[in-house]
């Protein structure tokens, strides 16, 4: 069978990942926050946004949508139409786009600038995460594939830890504009880390549009994705507006320690995580959802108490720091032979959740308030749970298949 040295990680053998390679790591989970802050500003700075543009809180969230609807087309069209071109290039070009994007939309006069600037960043973004989840193997060596993703993921909680609140502050004394400015330069930083630290990653073959309808023809991978689209939905339709329910009760800076507090503990999440999903992969993903349902219910049934809410952030903060972890390893181990396809239909799925979860949100939002948005999120979680027990019974049922047959084929 040939193999796809495209994703193949730098050495088969039990050697040490050394420091460069490490490095190199690092410089892409680098990347990583600069991408996630870039995408998410928005959150916290919602209704100062809104007001300053003229528009309504929903209308404001097309800010979310927007690189949800790019990401999701690019990710897949990106990577085909890269070739076998370096992934190395693709990284620099993309983040390029990045920096760009940010300086649009820092001195955006309107609605409509804005909205090209956040199209511009779906772009960059969805063929990043399509590169950067498929490349973490070929970084380090074979036995530290798993801790190099992590590692790289730890980028996208550093960035609610750190970047998503450090914009809202920036702009409690600033402007927004002046937080849009900063994540520019926060762009320019992790391309120089490219640059200097990130290897040549050749491919040798190409990505094809038969691999993605080999993937689709898999029940497992139609309902993996379903599920991760359900969960992620959920999030997305009620977090993107997580700033209007709160500003009733919290201060401008109250929430931005709020949502410090959200990425912070997600961190450590993501970090305890990493250290058991691989050897419980269903448990984890369960015991997560299910965290996320609970934070949503109690944002809704503790509403109006500062620790209520509080504490429901802060659960909220336990359950997203590990999913897209989770979710990433579940989505690899599904599509080892084709990971770069894998990766890329993820990075869609999730894009689109994104951009339709943040879309009817907005629309409930305006129409019917922000109750009727968390209980939408409430039913998409439980409908994700539900994904996740249908895919553990068919795995269940396929073992005892080839249990079955292996032992009706053995000789007696």
């Amino acid at each position: 069978m040939q193999i796809n040295t495209a994703t193949t990680p730098v050495s088969l053998d039990g050697s040490s990942t050394s420091a460069a390679q490490w490095l190199s790591v690092i410089a892409v989970a680098v990347s990583a926050f600069a991408f996630v802050t870039a995408e998410f500003l928005p959150v916290g700075l919602l209704p100062q946004i809104a007001h300053d543009l003229g528009v309504s809180t929903g209308v404001a969230g097309l800010m979310i949508t927007t690189p949800g609807v790019m990401a999701a087309i690019f990710a897949p069209t990106l990577i085909v139409s890269a070739g076998q071109m370096d992934r190395r290039y693709v990284f620099l070009l993309l983040t390029a786009v990045l920096l760009i994007a940010n300086v649009v939309c820092a001195i955006a006069p309107g609605l409509a600038v804005m909205l090209v600037g956040r199209a511009l960043l779906g772009a960059a973004l969805g063929g990043f995460w399509t590169l950067a989840t498929a490349a973490a193997p070929r970084l380090v060596q074979a036995k530290d594939a798993a801790k190099a993703t992590a590692t790289i993921l730890t980028g996208v909680t550093f960035a609610t830890v750190i970047g998503v609140p450090l914009g809202t502050f920036i702009a409690s004394f600033a402007s927004w504009r002046m937080a849009f400015a900063a994540t520019a330069g926060l762009v320019s930083l992790a391309l120089l880390a490219q640059v200097f630290l990130v290897p040549s990653l050749p491919s040798a073959s190409a990505l094809r549009v038969a691999d993605f309808r080999a993937l689709l023809a898999r029940p497992h991978t139609r309902l993996s994705m379903v599920m991760v689209a359900l969960v992620f939905g959920a999030h997305f339709s009620t977090y993107t507006y997580i700033a209007p329910l709160l500003e009733h009760d919290f201060s401008l800076s109250a929430i931005t320690l709020l949502l410090f507090g959200f990425g912070l503990i997600g961190f450590f999440s993501n970090a305890l995580t990493s250290m058991v999903v691989s050897d419980h992969l269903k448990k984890s993903v369960a015991a997560m959802i299910l965290l996320l349902l609970g934070a949503m219910s109690s944002m809704l049934l503790l509403e109006h108490s500062p620790i209520g809410e509080t504490a429901g952030m802060l659960l909220w903060g336990v359950a997203f720091g590990a999913l897209p972890l989770c979710f990433s390893v579940w989505i690899q181990r599904g599509t080892t032979d084709l990971p770069e396809a894998g990766s890329a239909m993820f990075v869609s799925v999730i894009q689109v959740a994104i951009a339709v979860g943040s879309a009817v949100g907005g629309t409930i939002v305006d129409r019917a308030g922000v109750h009727a948005d968390f209980t939408l999120g409430l039913g998409l979680a439980l409908l994700g749970l539900a994904a996740l027990q249908r895919l553990a019974v068919s795995e269940r049922t396929t073992r005892v298949s080839s249990l079955e047959c292996a032992c009706d084929a053995s000789p007696d």
